[in-house]
């Protein structure tokens, strides 16, 4: 079905990449619904709401992905070079949009695991670890409350700012061949597109690397059913973003085939590792 129609550019190992990442977008389908209806629906907490939308976002962003990397590009003789710019621009930025908002429901999560309603035993293992002024300052409710705030409104700043940014700050240097664009209207650092970088390389990994250390930390401070819970989460965060470093590596290094398998599987491989954690039990 995939390879019906005069493509000019799509091979047999754009067909293989772009079908896992439509049954990539599958699962994040399925466990959107099952976060949604199964956990929240019935617990009520912001953990599993957090949880369900960041696979929502996910399969929006890949979606618009997919259409940057597969589609649009074939559309070159049918309409003018700048329209598919623009088109990819615009495919470019819908999709990084997604991605840091489905970002910005991962420090949803993240501030759930960090600042959980306080307890005595919360209070106890704060007071064990800290000076009694640190203390006091977080087991401030409305300090708790500020710093969740925080760790979800960035990611949300970010991805507006992936909308509204100059399109030569994220522009492909190789659309100069491709599509004539004038090599004085990119912005680019050692060859790569500044935005990009800033995103992928800083911003994303800042954001994003505590989250697999933390589930580990919880992993060792906990035992039984949440312990393995924890740590099945950390293995699978661990390969999801494994799995998205690959893809631009292996991209970079021209390693065309080996990119078209490896990342999405790896990330298949994360989303059950995933989805087994968080079906022992609601964390609590």
């Amino acid at each position: 079905m995939i390879l019906q129609g005069n493509f000019q550019f799509f091979d047999i190992w754009d067909s293989v990449e772009s079908s896992l990442y439509y049954v990539i977008i599958g699962y994040y389908v399925l466990i959107f619904f099952y976060f949604l209806l199964m956990r929240f629906r019935t617990s009520k907490k912001l953990y599993w709401l957090y949880f369900s939308l960041l696979f929502l976002c996910l399969a929006v962003g890949r979606v618009f992905f997919i259409i940057y990397y597969f589609y649009t590009p074939e559309l070159k003789g049918i309409i003018s070079d700048a329209e598919i710019v623009s088109q990819l621009m615009i495919y470019y930025r819908l999709a990084t949009f997604a991605t840091w908002m489905g970002i910005s429901c991962l420090m949803g999560v993240l501030g759930t695991l960090i600042f959980p309603p306080l307890t005595n035993s919360t209070e106890t293992r704060i007071g064990n670890n800290f000076p009694d002024k640190i203390k006091l300052f977080f087991q401030n409710k409305s300090v708790r409350n500020l710093l969740k705030f925080l760790l979800i409104i960035i990611p949300i700043l970010v991805a507006i700012l992936a909308l509204i940014l100059s399109d030569a700050l994220f522009m492909d240097p190789d659309f100069v061949d491709e599509y004539g664009v004038p090599q004085s209207s990119l912005i680019v650092i050692f060859g790569y597109p500044v935005g990009r970088a800033v995103l992928n390389f800083i911003l994303l990994p800042l954001f994003v690397a505590i989250i697999p250390f933390m589930f580990i930390y919880l992993a060792i401070k906990t035992f039984g059913v949440l312990r393995r819970s924890y740590a099945l989460n950390a293995i699978g965060f661990f390969l999801y973003f494994i799995g998205r470093i690959l893809q631009g590596l292996l991209d970079t290094m021209g390693a065309t085939n080996t990119r078209a398998i490896l990342p999405p599987l790896l990330i298949l491989l994360s989303l059950l590792l995933i989805v087994i954690a968080n079906n022992y039990e609601q964390l609590k």
